[in-house]
């Protein structure tokens, strides 16, 4: 059955005259007669009585004719919704994100995003690294936002964010006064350390920015997001190298200084399947490119 075979049911059944009905659909009547015979042989039974002087519907066609329009209005619908996500207007689009996008724009450009697309219902999910490369290879995410490049060949990835990391120090400590300090004059304090298991890719890139400037650090506090390595800093629990974006968390009782040193930088990436030709989701990461790419400036 086919979706012209209802439209030229429900004009049939209203008017019950082949003529007017084809007069109606603007065609002639041997195809409306044709495709009446195919939607009842379709159905397996006869939907009309018909003789030279009347047309009227049988019990089954007054029974298909009680449905049919509200089965050509969600088909209809479903077409045109079908329409819409395809063109990227409509439809859902399922984000995971580390702590630290939402000090790198991320916040703003989903709200560009949603006044260009108001009927695609976004959803986000803070999740480490790690979780939302399951979450994606499961198909329970659609995009990403991860610390780590280093994912399954499923998916691919593109670098939204490159910045340096910069000291976090509380705001009485002995280097808070100084515009810029030096990662060596850190060597005795304790740190509070971002969780190998919540981003084994941050937990060793700052224990090997650490070991470049010639020690280890003495970590006391391991946390699984940037806010809280952040917060425990302004409690005095100790001092922390963190994305620059964490400036703009504002927490009192904690202070960004820049390193003197020139240290491998913080890194972010938008990831998602191979196999996925969404359109909404290169819109968002257009987005958040130029969402970044302003920030810089």
């Amino acid at each position: 059955m086919e979706l012209r075979h209802l439209r030229y049911f429900i004009a049939l059944a209203e008017e019950l005259h082949f003529g007017r009905a084809a007069r109606r659909l603007s065609i002639s009547q041997p195809p409306l007669s044709v495709a009446i015979r195919q939607l009842e042989e379709s159905v397996g039974a006869q939907l009309f009585e018909r003789n030279s002087k009347a047309v009227r519907l049988t019990a089954a066609g007054q029974t298909l004719q009680a449905s049919a329009g509200t089965l050509l209005r969600d088909a209809e619908e479903a077409l045109l919704e079908a329409r819409r996500v395809a063109q990227g207007s409509a439809g859902r689009l399922r984000i995971g994100f580390v702590g630290a996008m939402l000090y790198r724009g991320l916040p703003q450009a989903l709200t560009q995003f949603q006044e260009a697309h108001p009927a695609v219902r976004v959803t986000l999910t803070e999740l480490n690294s790690g979780q939302q490369v399951t979450e994606l290879l499961h198909d329970r995410l659609d995009l990403g936002f991860t610390h780590t490049r280093r994912v399954p060949d499923e998916l691919q990835c593109r670098l939204m964010v490159s910045e340096p990391f910069v000291a976090c120090l509380p705001s009485d400590h002995r280097l808070a006064k100084k515009r810029i300090v030096s990662l060596t004059d850190l060597r005795a304090d304790s740190f509070v350390l971002f969780s190998r298991s919540a981003s084994p890719d941050y937990h060793e890139r700052i224990l090997s920015i650490c070991a470049d400037a010639g020690f280890l650090p003495e970590v006391r506090q391991e946390v699984r997001h940037w806010l809280a390595v952040v917060s425990l800093v302004s409690q005095r629990m100790g001092v922390a190298l963190v994305p620059d974006a964490m400036r703009h968390c504002a927490l009192p009782g904690a202070v960004f200084r820049s390193l003197k040193e020139n240290f491998s930088p913080s890194e972010a990436y938008g990831i998602w399947s191979k196999s996925s030709n969404d359109v909404l989701v290169a819109r968002l990461l257009d987005q958040m490119m130029c969402k970044t790419d302003s920030n810089a400036r």
